[in-house]
C-alpha cells in the first residue's frame, strides 16, 4: 500500500469513491422524491401537507404529541 505524507493512498481512494457512488445515489433518490411529490400534485393533494405528515411520520409518539401541544398553545397565544 503506497503512502504519501503519512496517508495511506489506496485506503484515502476507496473512501473517496464510496462517498462518491453514495452522492450520486442521494441524488437519484432525491429526483424520485421530487418525482412522487409532483405525482402527488398531480392528482390534488396537496404537496406542503404531504411533507409535514411525512415529517410527523418520523417522530415518535412521545415527540408528535409535544409538537402537536406546542403548535396548539402558540396558536392559542396568537388568537389563530
Amino acid at each position: 500500500m503506497a503512502e504519501v505524507g503519512g496517508i495511506a493512498v489506496d485506503r484515502l481512494r476507496a473512501f473517496v469513491e464510496r462517498i462518491e457512488r453514495l452522492e450520486e445515489e442521494k441524488a437519484a433518490l432525491a429526483a424520485d422524491i421530487r418525482e412522487v411529490y409532483s405525482e402527488a400534485k398531480g392528482t390534488g393533494f396537496d404537496v406542503k401537507t404531504l411533507r409535514q405528515i411525512v415529517q410527523l411520520r418520523k417522530l415518535d409518539q412521545a415527540a408528535r404529541q409535544e409538537q402537536e401541544h406546542l403548535l396548539d398553545t402558540y396558536k392559542r397565544a396568537l388568537e389563530l
